[in-house]
C-alpha cells in the first residue's frame, strides 16, 4: 500500500477488535511513524507510550468510561510538553496532530485499525489524567490522545463525504 492508499483507506474504527496481539515491531514502526512528524521549531514536544500488557491494559480499560477501543490489544497514548518555540508560541497542538496523523496512516498500512480518541480523554471529567497515573506519567507531560490498535473484527463502512468541489476549490474561494 503507497501513503495515497492508506490516506484514502483510513477512517475511525470504532468496533471490536480480535484477540490477536501487535507484535512489538509493529508497534515501533508505528510509533517512529509519529515520532518522524514535523516538529515546530523541532521542539519534539510529542512523546509515546505503547501498552500491549494485558494486565496494564485492564487497568487501562477500568478508567475509560464510557468505554473505548475495550477489545484492542494494543493502545497507544500520546502525551505532548507545552513548550515555546518563538515569540511565545506554542506548537504543542500541531506537533501531535502530525504524529497522530502519521501512526494512523502507518496502523493502516500495517493492516490494523484505530480510532483518534482525544476529546473523550480530555474532557471535563479528565480520564487523560486517570490514564497518565495508571502509566506513571511525569506532572511535565500532557496525556492527550488513547490509540487502540488491533485487527478489526468486522469491517466498518467507510464515513461518506462531501464531494471535492464542495471543499477544496484552484485560486479563490468560489463566488456564488
Amino acid at each position: 500500500m503507497n501513503v495515497i492508499e492508506a490516506i484514502h483507506c483510513r477512517h475511525s474504527y470504532r468496533g471490536k477488535y480480535k484477540n490477536i496481539p501487535v507484535p512489538k515491531d509493529d508497534l515501533i514502526k508505528i510509533m517512529q511513524a509519529g515520532l518522524d512528524a514535523p516538529s515546530g521549531c523541532n521542539k519534539q514536544t510529542t512523546s509515546l507510550i505503547a501498552v500491549d500488557d494485558p494486565h496494564i491494559l485492564a487497568k487501562l480499560r477500568r478508567v475509560i468510561e464510557p468505554p473505548i477501543g475495550d477489545t484492542a490489544p494494543a493502545a497507544i497514548c500520546v502525551l505532548t510538553q507545552r513548550i515555546n518555540a518563538y515569540r511565545d508560541k506554542c506548537f504543542a497542538v500541531q506537533d501531535y496532530s502530525a504524529a497522530i496523523q502519521n501512526m494512523l496512516l502507518a496502523i493502516v498500512e500495517l493492516g490494523y485499525q484505530s480510532c483518534w480518541y482525544e476529546g473523550h480523554i480530555t474532557d471535563d471529567d479528565k480520564i487523560c489524567d486517570k490514564i497518565a497515573q495508571v502509566l506513571n506519567v511525569p506532572d511535565n507531560y500532557e496525556l492527550v490522545c488513547y490509540l487502540p490498535v488491533g485487527i478489526a473484527e468486522c469491517e466498518a463502512a467507510q464515513p461518506k463525504k462531501k464531494p471535492f468541489g464542495e471543499r477544496a476549490w484552484f485560486n479563490s474561494f468560489p463566488q456564488e
